[in-house]
């Protein structure tokens, strides 16, 4: 695959984060261009300027992991952006298909296994989905069904945290740092793109996405990644009110490609007792549709 012009606007936009101050260098005078040269990134990565400029037009192929390293080095990159440069080069080497895990499945063609539902409707005390790299939602617990309640009742989602994120008007108000949430699903997908460069299904969302939503665009030209592990996060839900919620997010051994992000309130805490209604509610609205609803 030829991603010369993927691997050229990463390293040009990692460029441009980095200033001379940062770097330990002068800044000096009548510089025209934002941050570092490409013979300051050179030098501070001990290799001559015609090799970096070669390699920040986009040719990875062949670069070695030293090479890789004292680049990222030089560009200040953090892990996430480490591991995304690496699959650059891969993709490059043509050995992605070789490292990457397999096709990434989709709601319309994967189903959980029974133990993994078991395990998931185990978890009682907070909202937990099982998704992959390209923010599809694959399974959920009872609780996550009713937390992102907006999400699966939009049928144009196709239970997408991406799609709703940008095209479902409902999530400006679940998200109330809805651009915080923007820039990490772009930076999310982006990282996932470079994994998985074949993925049609996700080139087609990008696509989607870039089409129908400017804030996709603009992010998504940033070329920032992310790696999504834990953190805490703010949200409006409209039974409950407001919630900050802890989360952890794992990769599935048994299902490469695959992540269980779990969100949990703090003991105590207003939030933990909008958790708990909103799984009464949930349970109260579940008992309704099986009296509606009765065996024959």
């Amino acid at each position: 695959m030829d991603n010369r012009e993927e691997v050229r606007e990463f390293l040009t936009s990692r460029r441009a984060k980095i200033t001379p101050e940062q770097a330990g260098l002068p800044a000096g005078s009548r510089r025209r261009v934002p941050g570092l040269r490409r013979s300051e990134v050179a030098a501070l990565a001990d290799m001559s300027v015609e090799y970096y400029a070669k390699l920040e037009r986009g040719n990875l192929a062949g670069a070695s992991p030293g090479v890789l390293e004292a680049v990222a080095r030089a560009l200040q990159l953090d892990d996430a952006e480490r591991a995304h440069l690496l699959h650059l080069a891969q993709a490059a080497d043509g050995s992605d298909a070789l490292t990457r895990p397999r096709r990434r499945p989709t709601t319309r063609h994967w189903t959980p296994h029974r133990s993994l539902q078991w395990t998931l409707d185990a978890i009682t005390a907070g909202p937990a989905v099982v998704c992959n790299g390209r923010l599809d939602i694959l399974a959920a617990n009872p609780l996550a069904r009713a937390f992102y309640a907006d999400l699966f009742a939009g049928a144009d989602n196709q239970r997408n945290l991406a799609r709703f994120n940008f095209l479902d008007p409902a999530s400006r108000r679940f998200y109330p740092d809805w651009e915080l949430f923007g820039d990490m699903a772009v930076a999310i997908l982006r990282r996932e793109a470079g994994r998985d460069p074949h993925d049609k299904d996700l080139h087609d969302l990008i696509g989607e996405l870039s089409t129908r939503s400017a804030e996709f665009r603009t992010r998504w030209g940033a070329h920032d990644v992310r790696r999504h592990g834990t953190g805490t996060k703010r949200f409006h839900h409209p039974a409950v009110g407001d919630l900050t919620l802890a989360y952890e997010s794992l990769d599935l051994a048994a299902e490469p490609g695959l992540h269980m992000t779990v969100y949990t309130a703090e003991p105590g805490s207003p939030s933990e007792e909008g958790l708990r209604l909103l799984a009464s509610l949930a349970a109260t609205e579940s008992a309704g549709r099986g009296a509606r609803h009765p065996a024959t």
